[in-house]
């Protein structure tokens, strides 16, 4: 399944919307994408896989790197996430421990923009 991304700004956070999978095939679309957002200037960053059903550890990878990223800048990265085998892929990593995983995005949208501002 292919994935597509989008942004907008959601509660002084840019949104980066996923829908679909994102794998070893599609995680180099959202590190791209995550990466704009950050060039162009954004600490508060929420990224929305309220619509993803699949990713793998290359997707995870991604995630981590742009989290250091933010980090590096004095940002926040924050996750909003509903389908159990995403999750599941933060759970069983311990990765979950790193990212508090909202259900709701405008909800992961105000905890990056709190968290950075």
């Amino acid at each position: 399944m292919a994935l597509t991304i989008s942004t907008s700004n959601s509660n002084g956070a840019v949104v980066v919307h996923c829908t679909g999978e994102i794998d070893v095939s599609t995680a180099s679309q959202l590190r791209d994408a995550v990466q704009q957002v950050i060039l162009g200037g954004s600490r508060s960053v929420a990224i929305d896989m309220t619509g993803v059903s699949f990713m793998d550890s290359t997707g995870l990878g991604v995630v981590v790197g742009r989290l250091k990223t933010l980090r590096r800048e004095g940002g926040t990265l924050t996750i909003a996430a509903t389908a159990d085998r995403v999750r599941r892929v933060f759970e069983i990593t311990g990765l979950d421990k790193v990212f508090v995983l909202y259900r709701d995005p405008a909800d992961a949208a105000r905890a990056a923009a709190e968290t950075t501002g």
